[in-house]
């Protein structure tokens, strides 16, 4: 499910940005198709350009993604993000809106795009950085298709003109996630195992 004005904004600049940033997505097939419905695209965090990458590769759905609410307080910028799809979210606490809006948009068919440590980790191995709770708890909630992708530069940082390369991890689906509504520590739990789905794949093509 796509907006129109995210449509027409990857049909100019989805090419010039790829060759510009480098971007290269692998296995992109890996993607499902819209008639399959919504799903969460997840992946590691190394840089402010992150979603840019993600929707650079993935063509069948328009990942939404949380962007902080001062974002949307900038004149100019603030038309662009919005117009790219994404919505705010209030860093400084729990934003229980911004959670209750995210598992609506699943219901009504989006895509979504979160990444599972949170915060920018460059520079480290994501094995070794934490992953919070909110992903597990979205997946549960709305019982929602996961996709999990490795972005991967040089040194784990991002520089300017360095490649950037995707890569995509085939769906998992939420019967796979062996969800315990019973059980305590669920969404952590399986916050944790999706992430490590990430790991996983960037560990494939790391060798």
């Amino acid at each position: 499910m796509k907006s129109k004005a995210y449509i027409n904004i990857k049909k100019w600049l989805a090419a010039p940005v790829r060759f510009l940033f480098r971007i290269h997505g692998h296995n992109v097939e890996n993607e499902p198709d819209e008639n399959e419905g919504p799903y969460v695209v997840i992946s590691n965090h190394i840089a402010n350009i992150d979603p840019v990458c993600i929707c650079a590769v993935i063509d069948k759905q328009q990942p939404h993604f949380m962007a902080k609410k001062e974002l949307f307080k900038v004149p100019l910028l603030n038309k662009l993000v919005a117009a790219l799809g994404a919505y705010p979210v209030d860093r400084k606490k729990a934003d229980v809106g911004a959670i209750k809006k995210t598992i609506k948009m699943l219901e009504e068919g989006k895509c979504i795009g979160m990444f599972p440590q949170g915060h920018r980790m460059k520079g480290v191995d994501p094995r070794d950085t934490e992953v919070k709770s909110g992903v597990g708890m979205i997946v549960t909630r709305a019982q929602a298709t996961v996709l999990p992708c490795f972005i991967k530069t040089k040194k784990r940082k991002f520089t300017p003109f360095c490649r950037i390369d995707v890569y995509v991890g085939k769906p998992i689906k939420f019967e796979e996630l062996g969800y315990d509504p019973e059980a305590a520590g669920e969404n952590i739990r399986i916050s944790r195992l999706l992430f490590d789905k990430v790991c996983e794949l960037g560990e494939s093509v790391n060798g």
